[in-house]
């Protein structure tokens, strides 16, 4: 997929961030749209299906937080990248952003060329990604690589991008405990940089989804599936 291919859409209420960013993206060769706000946000994502979605958190009307949980409850939207730009860099707005759903958290002041890096980084995920077109059966999880698709039992669950990635690769190989560092370059890559709490992050909701005794947790190490 090339970057004509790939669109984003840009939401801020801050219309030279909308002005600055959109230009760099666009002269990236990218299909930028833009919103103000997070409701404008939500209808436009629903009727552009974009592929990266950049989010401010404080905005008017709905915030970027709601915004991002109303967009992961699309399924047609279950996929797409969701990465937070925002001024707001205390822990507990990053682990927010996390809890609602988004795959990274960029705050500002950010450089327009980095930026950019960052976006190509995220975006180098959906068109160089590789799924296994096969169907994999752990105990009483089956993991459906084509579909993104998890059945816990007789339970069909649909993950978002980042958890089903987490999962699969932990479940990959039962009992082998994945350094926190190796699932960080695997399932978010080494160019993009996000903190080791998105790590535990994305384990309490798989706790929470699958069930708490599947993973494991080894201190100071990683985590590991266990049957």
């Amino acid at each position: 997929m090339s970057k004509n291919d790939m669109s984003i859409l840009l939401v801020d209420d801050d219309p030279d961030i909308l002005e600055i960013v959109s230009y760099n993206l666009s002269a990236e060769g990218y299909q930028v749209f833009t919103a103000e706000n997070g409701i404008e946000a939500v209808k436009k994502a629903k009727k552009k299906n974009p592929d990266l979605i950049i989010l401010d958190v404080m905005m008017p009307e709905m915030d970027g937080i709601e915004a991002c949980e109303q967009i992961r409850k699309i399924p047609s939207l279950e996929n797409t990248i969701i990465t937070f730009l925002t001024a707001r860099g205390e822990d507990y707005s990053q682990m927010a952003g996390f809890d609602a759903g988004a795959d990274d958290y960029i705050t500002k002041p950010i450089r327009p060329k980095v930026l950019v890096s960052k976006v190509k980084a995220l975006l180098r995920r959906v068109s160089s990604e590789e799924i296994e077109t096969n169907i994999v059966e752990i105990g009483d999880l089956t993991i459906n690589r084509d579909e993104y698709k998890i059945l816990n039992g007789k339970e069909e669950i649909i993950l978002p991008r980042k958890e089903f990635e987490l999962l699969s690769l932990l479940a990959s190989q039962p009992g082998k405990v994945f350094k926190r560092e190796d699932i960080l370059n695997k399932v978010w890559g080494n160019e993009v940089i996000v903190g080791g709490r998105t790590i535990d992050v994305h384990i309490r909701k798989l706790r929470e989804k699958i069930g708490d005794k599947k993973f494991k947790t080894v201190k100071g190490v990683g985590y590991k599936f266990v049957i």
